[in-house]
């Protein structure tokens, strides 16, 4: 990966695996790069789905996923006030279709997982 991930967290459901990495960014130039290595790393999941917040400037992408789950990403930096900060979030599908409200659940879990590990609460 390009940059070190603050926070990293694992959660399966329903056989799906959701890898979750907390960065720091210094500007929206960073997502692309960060974003690619999340993906070399993890190349069996389907989707990386991420959302960025840094400075005026916010963005989410859900990489083709059922529902809305970069909004989801987006929504956990903005409630825990985090700037400069990017979330990404690999699903890796594990034969079981969930449904968009599960996805999206399951996202947020995964999401506030790799907060927790960096320490982040609220």
């Amino acid at each position: 990966m390009t940059a070190e991930p603050l926070g990293a967290a694992k959660l399966e459901v329903r056989r799906s695996r959701f890898y979750a990495h907390l960065y720091r960014v210094t500007g929206p130039e960073d997502a692309p790069g960060v974003l690619a290595g999340h993906r070399e790393a993890y190349r069996k999941a389907a989707h990386h789905c991420a959302a960025l917040r840094c400075g005026s400037v916010e963005e989410f992408k859900n990489d083709g996923e059922v529902g809305r789950p970069g909004r989801v990403l987006l929504d956990l930096l903005r409630r825990h006030a985090l700037e400069s900060h990017m979330l990404v979030v690999s699903r890796v599908f594990g034969g079981v279709l969930l449904g968009p409200g599960n996805v999206g659940r399951a996202f947020r879990d995964a999401g506030e997982a790799a907060l927790r590990e960096a320490g982040i609460t609220r």
